[in-house]
């Protein structure tokens, strides 16, 4: 489809899958096994801002899910102009989220491709300033928006055009628990080591017969809930921090 503006075989390095994480007690633990992919980027408060456009995170996105793509060709997939993906493009190049893939296409007919590796938002761009945390939720809410776009697509179609061996091993699972903040804190530890040792083996591969999968992982804390008392024999009012 090189005339659409998208090298499909190229969801290689790009298909690492974004890590938007908020920085928890959990942040940054230790595997035992050491990552095969390059570790996760966390932004500066800089860069973060040149991220948060709604289109910038819109074509990082693209990029990281069906790979290789040229500025006419992420126009004609997200409805913009190429003078509009064009520009994002070179902003994104500016602060190191795309590059150029070298070798392939012309002057007038760049390809791009994501940068690997994961992206953190920290607890730190979150609190240093509004700007930081304005711009970490213009970010994580177009992340969200777009992995919700794709779980909606694929339960409302999946089965209508995905081949059996397909559709019967997907998943969408939701497990409820009442945790600790330490016990919340060792599950999400154990995810980063079943990430390291699992999910890198496979990321920047584009064997045949392969295509575009995501694999979700959220765990936090439902705001409205009521914490359990400390002290079970406590009266009323006598809950966690």
């Amino acid at each position: 489809m090189e005339n659409a503006g998208i090298d499909t075989a190229a969801a290689d390095a790009a298909a690492d899958a974004t890590a938007a994480a908020i920085a928890g007690p959990a942040a940054g633990a230790a595997s035992s096994k050491k990552p095969k992919f390059p570790e996760d980027r966390k932004l500066d408060l800089e860069s973060l801002k040149a991220l948060a456009h709604p289109l910038r995170v819109q074509i990082l996105d693209t990029l990281s899910t069906y790979g290789q793509f040229t500025a006419s060709g992420l126009a004609e997939r997200l409805g913009e102009s190429s003078g509009a993906t064009s520009y994002h493009l070179r902003q994104l190049e500016r602060h190191g989220f795309v590059r150029e893939v070298e070798g392939k296409g012309t002057g007038r007919e760049r390809w791009w491709e994501r940068v690997p590796g994961g992206i953190t938002l920290s607890s730190q761009e979150l609190a240093t300033s509004e700007a930081g945390r304005a711009a970490s939720k213009t970010v994580l809410r177009q992340w969200e928006r777009t992995r919700g776009a794709l779980l909606s697509d694929f339960m409302e179609h999946g089965y209508d055009v995905l081949a059996p061996e397909w559709a019967e091993i997907s998943t969408v699972s939701t497990v409820n628990l009442r945790l600790t903040a330490e016990q919340l804190k060792h599950v999400v530890e154990e995810w980063d080591n079943f990430a390291n040792r699992v999910l890198d083996e496979y990321r920047g591969k584009n064997p045949p017969g392969s295509r575009p999968v995501q694999v979700h992982f959220n765990a936090f804390p439902v705001l409205d809930g009521t914490p359990t008392p400390l002290d079970p024999t406590a009266g009323k009012g006598a809950t966690t921090p």
